[in-house]
């Protein structure tokens, strides 16, 4: 009978207490712990609180002590939920979808893309090599080991041919910010990347000497007549690119009418404010997250009416505020000068490949021929470093001759000099001596 009146029901159990503060003794068996600590991240009070039903009061006061002290350490109570790096690296994709960190489309395509092969894997045409990705796999459990692994595999897969350097360094970046990010979040003790070497990417050529990507000041005149003769409805553009180095995503968003127009036709000035890269989304913005102006000249606004005048002929080109309008009004497709390029490259008997990417290294070049000050290159093509300036810059082989021979001048001017100079020390020591010698002479 004084048994059944110590039994109290707390907690949806009838417990009673134990001779350990804390622990209480459970009636159907076990025990539960129950207290309360300040938890030093919050500044707040704790509780501490579990049922142990087939623990003995030893197993359920330790667990209690270690708990208590875990807390107090600023520890989290129980260990963080597991994500699997597939479900971990979606999500954190669509986050910075969310938070304006990936913006265009083309840059969302390249992740989605990335992530394909570093969840699921990659299988390599040439060798029939799989490399399995991480997709399974616990975030927290991911360390050097596996990432080095991967990357051997994938190194197999560069020497067969199957994937360029260039490309895997790529997805290996992407895998980077995903493991940092898993590591600041759960507070992982590791980084899976850390010290994880790029592929040497010396031997790769983008851009070589047969295959430059950029016309020679030449050519620039024999191209632009041959867009206008075979394609005039894509001349402005191609013009209009050649003279800013304005990127192709750039320059088809241009708006030429409208409350947001990008051409100031009174004033002779360019807006360039948008990018375009894929179907109708268009950022606010440029790919290098910069707006700005450029002041036109009369000729390159001559351009640009003549197009507006002769070159939109349909109803809906003509009710378009764009600039550069498909045929059905809106952006125009990012291939869109692929043809053009490639039948006027073949006519011209160019010899070499010439793609829409070498219109801003052609305006790079051009701008270096005719000795424009960097500065004013950059405020132009919106480059926002010398560095990237120069890496879209290709010097041509007069450029390199000109400059030797200015050198060789330089030379020849010393040698000249120093000539000039021993000769002039010769009569100066010879005046003296010499005007005895004559004058003995004479007597």
């Amino acid at each position: 009978m004084k048994d059944k009146k110590q039994w109290l029901y707390r907690w949806k159990n009838w417990l009673m207490p134990s001779a350990v503060p804390g622990v209480w003794r459970r009636k159907e068996g076990g025990h539960v712990v129950r207290t309360r600590v300040i938890d030093p991240t919050t500044g707040r009070m704790k509780e501490i609180k579990k049922v142990m039903p087939e623990a003995d009061l030893g197993t359920a006061f330790k667990w209690l002590q270690d708990e208590r002290a875990r807390v107090q350490a600023g520890a989290v109570l129980a260990p963080p939920p597991q994500h699997r790096f597939g479900d971990y690296a979606n999500s954190l994709l669509e986050r910075k979808m969310n938070t304006g960190e990936v913006r265009s489309a083309k840059g969302r395509e390249k992740w989605r893309h990335v992530l394909e092969h570093l969840i699921g894997g990659t299988e390599g045409k040439t060798s029939g090599l799989f490399v399995p990705g991480f997709g399974e796999c616990f975030i927290d459990k991911l360390d050097v080991p596996h990432v080095e692994a991967w990357r051997e595999g994938m190194g197999t897969l560069i020497r067969g041919g199957d994937y360029s350097p260039t490309t895997v360094n790529g997805w290996l970046a992407v895998l980077r910010v995903i493991m940092k990010a898993a590591k600041r979040e759960f507070r992982l003790a590791h980084l899976a990347t850390e010290d994880v070497k790029n592929f040497d990417t010396s031997e790769v050529e983008t851009y070589s000497e047969e295959e430059p990507n950029t016309l020679l000041p030449e050519e620039v005149p024999v191209f632009l007549d041959a867009m206008r003769r075979l394609y005039p409805q894509h001349y402005a553009m191609v013009y209009l690119g050649l003279i800013t180095g304005l990127r192709p995503s750039s320059l088809r968003p241009l708006r030429r009418a409208g409350a947001e127009s990008d051409v100031l036709w009174d004033s002779s000035r360019l807006l360039v404010r948008r990018s375009q890269t894929m179907g109708d989304e268009v950022m606010k913005t440029t790919k290098q997250k910069k707006r700005y102006g450029i002041d036109l000249p009369k000729e390159a606004i001559d351009v640009l009416r003549w197009h507006v005048e002769t070159q939109l002929t349909t109803p809906e080109q003509r009710d378009s505020e764009l600039l550069f309008p498909s045929v059905n009004g809106g952006y125009r497709s990012p291939s869109v000068l692929n043809k053009p390029f490639s039948d006027v490259v073949e006519e011209m008997g160019l010899g070499k490949r010439f793609t829409q990417r070498g219109l801003r290294r052609t305006f790079n070049d051009l701008a270096r021929t005719a000795r424009v000050d960097a500065l004013v290159t950059r405020s132009i093509s919106g480059h926002l470093t010398e560095r990237m300036q120069h890496h879209y810059s290709t010097v041509n082989s007069d450029e390199q001759r000109q400059g030797i021979a200015k050198v060789i001048e330089l030379t020849k001017a010393r040698a000249k000099r120093q000539a000039e100079a021993s000769v002039a020390d010769g009569a100066s020591s010879g005046a003296p001596g010499g005007a005895p010698g004559a004058s003995d002479g004479a007597l």
